[in-house]
């Protein structure tokens, strides 16, 4: 593998990009862009440790009233990076009702693709991984009143709640998987309540990174600025560290943004004892736009919007879209195939080609 250099010589705190041109599976990333669920974003469900982590974590948020339980299998907690199989799942699933199809919770998907989706080795390394990484979903188990889809869980269940290898290769690596997901996540993908994450999250070195980034996505939002205490936000990421090893992990990866602008979508700074995202894409066009809860596009819109924003992820306008009416609180259109098209095309003229 080759990495990265910098012009000054140094390692670019990105991964490099295992995605080759012309590369791309039957269902293509590009078509389903990565997406999380709101809940496991705003919650510190996966561990950031790179070794087996057989605490058992509770998080409360403010009010008192919401709780969540995670509890690890005799494998440890699933960790951040096992969350990228979470991830891909969703996006197929939520690619798939965007374009009209039926769905159900459990997905068929091939581990290369998914390997090559997340942006992992393709090796025995990466095949490994995946079959260690399901073992810790399927194990680690949670308890939480947390809504999700309208839906409360008070009992106890897995991230996933089964894995199956259908075929395997005659050297043992996977082939073709089938994943069931647990009906929380599955609440969660039918409601509607998930985001679109930037595909340099997958590159992302450090899983504080990437659970500072998941933070940030689902509270910043589409906001210009969002503040939170380091002390708020280590208990989101759920990290182990004291107090003062968490703010200097946190001050590393700000110098390392300073320097490189590597954060998806937000830049990081430390203020005193506060953490400041400020939105990388403030500048909002004046666009036409609704509520973004219940409106249904159909599934041809997505073609004209490709022509009338070219180059552009037409799902990440999407959420970009929704998440611009949810903040200014709009009436729904009564075109909501119209008003998307006029917002894809007001980002164009403003931004151009991505």
């Amino acid at each position: 593998m080759v990495c990265e250099i910098t012009k000054d010589g140094d390692r670019s705190p990105l991964l490099p990009d295992r995605q080759e041109q012309g590369d791309f599976f039957v269902c293509d990333i590009f078509d389903a862009a990565p997406k999380g669920d709101m809940a496991s974003m705003a919650h510190p469900i996966f561990s950031l440790s790179t070794k087996p982590d057989h605490r058992v974590r509770r998080y409360e948020d403010g009010t008192g009233r919401n709780y969540l339980e995670v509890k690890p299998s005799s494998d440890g907690l699933a960790t951040i990076h096992d969350r990228d199989v979470l991830i891909y799942c969703i996006s197929q699933i939520m690619a798939a009702i965007n374009k009209g199809q039926k769905v159900s919770k459990i997905v068929r998907l091939k581990a290369f693709d998914l390997l090559k989706a997340t942006n992992r080795p393709s090796d025995g390394r990466g095949y490994s991984g995946l079959r260690s990484a399901l073992a810790r979903l399927q194990g680690t188990q949670i308890e939480t009143n947390i809504v999700t889809g309208d839906t409360e869980q008070l009992d106890i269940f897995s991230i996933i709640d089964r894995a199956r290898i259908v075929r395997e290769t005659r050297d043992g690596r996977m082939q073709e998987i089938e994943v069931q997901l647990s009906d929380w996540v599955f609440n969660a993908i039918q409601a509607h309540e998930v985001l679109t994450l930037h595909r340099n999250y997958f590159r992302l070195r450090k899983p504080l990174e990437r659970r500072i980034y998941e933070i940030a996505r689902k509270h910043c939002g589409s906001k210009k600025e969002w503040k939170i205490s380091l002390s708020a936000l280590q208990d989101k990421c759920g990290s182990a560290s004291t107090s003062r090893e968490f703010k200097r992990l946190v001050g590393n990866i700000v110098a390392q943004d300073e320097a490189y602008n590597h954060m998806p979508d937000y830049s990081v700074r430390l203020d005193e004892n506060m953490v400041v995202f400020v939105n990388r894409h403030a500048e909002k066009p004046q666009a036409l736009a609704a509520p973004s809860g219940a409106i249904r596009l159909s599934p041809d819109v997505y073609q004209e919007a490709r022509k009338v924003a070219p180059g552009w992820d037409i799902y990440t306008l999407e959420q970009e879209w929704r998440e611009w009416m949810a903040d200014g609180g709009l009436d729904a259109p009564a075109n909501p195939d119209r008003a998307f098209l006029g917002f894809c095309r007001k980002i164009f003229e403003k931004r151009g080609n991505p």
